[in-house]
């Protein structure tokens, strides 16, 4: 789903640039103004920059920079304090876009006047810089309905909002593929068919426990592209290991190639 907005996004783009270049008016260029929910690990800072730079080719934005904040770089510890920390950030961001991860953390409760602080200079300087700020808010997908239900003008100048799903298995088996092909590395068969397995397994093991009603640890689901950066750097220390100790000398497919006994240790925990 998110290569077909960011695919459809550019369709519009540059038909609205087309339009104009023929002294037709733009139908497609509303607020740009984005919200981007889903699990840590699923993508959205990536595809935040891709859009970042599309954006930049198109013209839309002048600059087109990538600036990512969270509540630590937006709120300060004294009233007033927080409206100039926040206009100082948007203001580095102009010509690009301003990227809030945990943007819900902005508003911890009612009482949270510096959070709201925050968010209103935001608001303020979307206002005041609309052709030259885009704005997107990320975080985990409950968190985020609560804090666009917390200010009556939050939902209005976010339009679009979309859902990064958790990387199904086999997803995950091609991300790790494609992070050892890019160290000119490969797997055995049976390193993937194990590997596969393992997905499986954890991916079961965290749908039945939603199912059941357990504590539920997002940002510990083997189901992001984080955790399988994790467990690839684990293999590739175990195959390190194991080629160290090998006493006849090494070709290069030995340093090539990662073979079962580099992953069971590393996934034996799900089994």
């Amino acid at each position: 789903r998110c290569k077909e907005f960011v695919k459809s996004m550019r369709a519009q783009l540059q038909i609205d640039a087309e339009r104009r270049a023929a002294g037709l008016p733009a139908i497609g260029q509303g607020s740009l103004h984005m919200v981007f929910s889903g699990n840590p690990g699923t993508g959205k800072t990536t595809v935040a920059r891709i859009i970042a730079g599309m954006f930049a080719s198109l013209g839309v934005l002048r600059r087109g920079q990538f600036v990512e904040v969270d509540r630590s770089m937006l709120v300060a510890g004294y009233a007033g304090q927080t409206a100039m920390k926040t206009k100082e950030v948007c203001e580095g961001a102009l010509g690009g876009i301003l990227f809030v991860d945990e943007a819900y953390s902005l508003v911890s409760g009612e009482r949270d006047s510096f959070g709201r602080e925050a968010i209103d200079t935001i608001l303020k300087m979307m206002e005041d810089h609309r052709d030259d700020l885009v704005v997107i808010f990320a975080g985990y997908k409950k968190e985020m309905g609560t804090l666009m239900q917390s200010n009556s003008g939050l939902a209005s100048r976010f339009p679009t909002w979309l859902d990064f799903e958790d990387y199904t298995s086999k997803e995950l088996m091609k991300i790790c593929q494609n992070m050892i092909g890019e160290a000119q590395m490969k797997f055995t068969a049976e390193a993937m068919e194990l590997l596969l397995m393992a997905f499986e397994k954890m991916e079961a093991s965290a749908r039945e426990q939603l199912e059941n009603g357990g504590a539920d640890d997002p940002a510990a689901r083997p189901s992001n592209g984080r955790a399988v950066r994790n467990l690839i750097e684990q293999i590739q220390r175990k195959q390190a290991m194991r080629l160290s100790e090998q006493t006849r000398p090494k070709t290069m497919d030995d340093l090539t190639t990662i073979v079962e006994a580099d992953v069971m240790p590393c996934v034996r925990p799900h089994f």
